[in-house]
């Protein structure tokens, strides 16, 4: 840990855990994970990826795997034909991030609903 860093307070604009949720806390980073950690130990290519998670835009998701690339999570191999085929998998910090998902995806699954709830009722009594 960096000089200066405190561990576990995102109060501290060093904090890890802040700077993760900086990183991979929208929507498209985690289904990319998901759908990578799905596939592994396989590749899969751009277009199965874009198919797999619906809604993301090829200039979306083409930012989230490079931004994931960037940062260690993700392969990229480039097959040298015409058109080029660009395959992407997980890194072994990679892998290791679809756990912690998994575990996020499996709260919310569990509690959204109690949540949405809450929310209408709040809702409701404020208009």
């Amino acid at each position: 840990m960096a000089t200066g860093e405190r561990r576990g307070d995102l109060f501290d604009e060093a904090c890890p855990t802040r700077h993760l949720l900086d990183r991979i806390g929208d929507k498209w980073t985690s289904m990319v994970v998901k759908v990578l950690t799905d596939a592994h130990p396989h590749e899969v290519r751009f277009a199965e990826v874009r198919r797999r998670a619906p809604g993301i835009s090829k200039k979306m998701l083409s930012a989230t795997l490079r931004s994931l690339e960037r940062d260690g999570l993700v392969t990229r191999r480039v097959e040298d034909s015409v058109p080029p085929r660009v395959h992407y998998g997980l890194t072994g910090l990679g892998l290791s991030l679809g756990g912690p998902l998994a575990v996020l995806r499996e709260w919310a699954e569990t509690n959204m609903a109690e949540i949405d709830r809450h929310g209408q009722l709040w809702d409701a009594g404020r208009g």
